[in-house]
């Protein structure tokens, strides 16, 4: 039982690690701008501003789609 939840904390330390990484390097990264695609709707007025992240969403559904699909296959 322990040696399972041992293997547990070292998986979601790496992912959390990778998650970290990811965030702190993207915004360098001129081809991948997340957040700021064609199709994501804003909307700036005087004193409000509306962000609906559409296309984002689509994106990174699909490839936590892919990315779960290929490790949890059975």
């Amino acid at each position: 039982m322990l040696p399972q939840i041992g293997k547990l904390f070292i998986v979601t330390g790496a992912i959390f690690l990778l998650f970290g990484l990811i965030l702190t390097f993207v915004p360098h990264l001129p081809f991948l701008r997340l957040g700021k695609l064609p199709g994501d709707i804003i909307i700036e007025r005087d004193n409000f501003s509306f962000y609906f992240p559409l296309t984002t969403s689509i994106v990174l559904s699909l490839l936590f789609t892919l990315i779960f699909a290929l490790f949890f296959r059975r």
